[in-house]
């Protein structure tokens, strides 16, 4: 997916299914959300739902949590 799609154009039909699986297979293979967005020129949240329409189970957030910290004796 070397071109990036035109920010706003429709996707549609076989080029919509060539797209959702290219994105699959990168977010399935470590790319995060944020960086298919960037690469394809295309929204986090367009990325997110053709990931969410092609099946993908989506990873849980990153970073730190907020609870309790683990006491080490």
């Amino acid at each position: 997916m070397a071109e990036t799609l035109k920010k706003g154009s429709r996707v549609t039909g076989a080029a919509r299914d060539k797209l959702a699986a290219d994105l699959k297979k990168k977010y399935d293979a470590g790319a995060s959300i944020r960086a298919l967005a960037e690469e394809t020129g295309r929204s986090y949240g367009f990325v997110h739902r053709m990931l969410s329409e092609s099946g993908v189970t989506l990873r849980g957030r990153g970073g730190a949590t907020r609870g309790k910290k683990a006491t080490t004796a």
